[in-house]
């Protein structure tokens, strides 16, 4: 385990060494990747306990699609709906952590109550009553890099996004999160007005999660079925973007990530697996060379 860069989500460890796998269902019939969405409680039942078997060390779920590329706002009142029956159904279903997917204070609070035990924020930390909430009740947090409206981003997507995340770490501090109930996401998919185009700008993220690591917390790095990889592999629908998907998460469990979220928890698994056993021996071979 790496000093500083672990955590603790729900008692799940990250920082380990050893990438765990957070498997992601959606009960929005807006989001991206339909394959991912499951409306009936039975169906999303047997996805979670499938993901749970497969391996998901937790189950993240979602009520509103946080495409930034695509109109799927809904309001408060219907996310709260959606996410706290989601979560309730999950909660007593699986043997793992649940995770809310979720941006707003009082979906999160209802989520809270209704068994879930991490917040996945992809504003990082916009909401102060969310932040609030967070530290009240000590339950783990996931939180994304979100620029603020008009925050210049030429300084490049590496140092872009580790101000953005710095000041979520600011946020956490003066709500009083602990630091280790907190995993930091660069937000793959989110940045689409930067100084480069945002296919170079995830690329260039997941080239660049090792310098994130300066931050001092463990990376969730999100990439399954994104856009940026069908533009990459000429794969327009997302239900076609498996090997892309698999491919990028080695690459991520390769330059540091320590938590990967997927909607194809068993094929991620292999691939997380592969990618860590060559992270270690490269880890130890540098070691090795370092005492010689």
């Amino acid at each position: 385990m790496i000093a500083g860069r672990w955590a603790q989500l729900a008692g799940v460890v990250l920082g380990d060494g050893q990438p765990s796998v957070m498997g992601a269902i959606n009960v929005s019939p807006e989001s991206f990747y339909g394959g991912s969405v499951r409306l009936d409680p039975g169906a999303l039942r047997a996805a979670a306990l499938e993901m749970v078997e497969a391996g998901a060390a937790l189950i993240d779920v979602g009520a509103r699609s946080t495409a930034p590329y695509l109109p799927t706002a809904i309001d408060e009142r219907e996310e709260v709906r959606r996410l706290s029956r989601a979560v309730e159904v999950l909660s007593s279903a699986v043997s793992v952590p649940v995770s809310a997917d979720t941006a707003r204070a009082e979906p999160a609070r209802e989520a809270l109550a209704a068994g879930a035990r991490v917040i996945n924020d992809v504003s990082g930390l916009a909401d102060p009553a969310l932040a609030r909430l967070v530290a009240e009740t000590g339950a783990g947090l996931i939180a994304m890099a979100w620029p603020t409206p008009g925050e210049s981003l030429a300084d490049g997507p590496v140092s872009a996004v580790s101000g953005c995340l710095r000041r979520t770490l600011g946020r956490a501090r003066m709500a009083g999160i602990l630091e280790e109930h907190i995993a930091l996401d660069p937000g793959i998919g989110f940045f689409r007005e930067g100084p480069v185009s945002w296919v170079d700008w995830d690329v260039a993220i997941l080239a660049g999660l090792e310098r994130l690591l300066d931050l001092g917390r463990p990376l969730c790095v999100a990439v399954s079925r994104k856009s940026f990889l069908g533009a990459l592999t000429g794969r327009e629908a997302p239900g076609e973007r498996l090997a892309g998907s698999l491919a990028a998460t080695a690459l991520a469990v390769a330059h540091g990530a320590s938590l990967v979220r997927t909607h194809d928890v068993r094929e991620t698994i292999d691939a997380v697996r592969v990618a860590a056993r060559v992270r270690a021996a490269q880890f130890e071979a540098g070691t090795e060379e370092a005492r010689t």
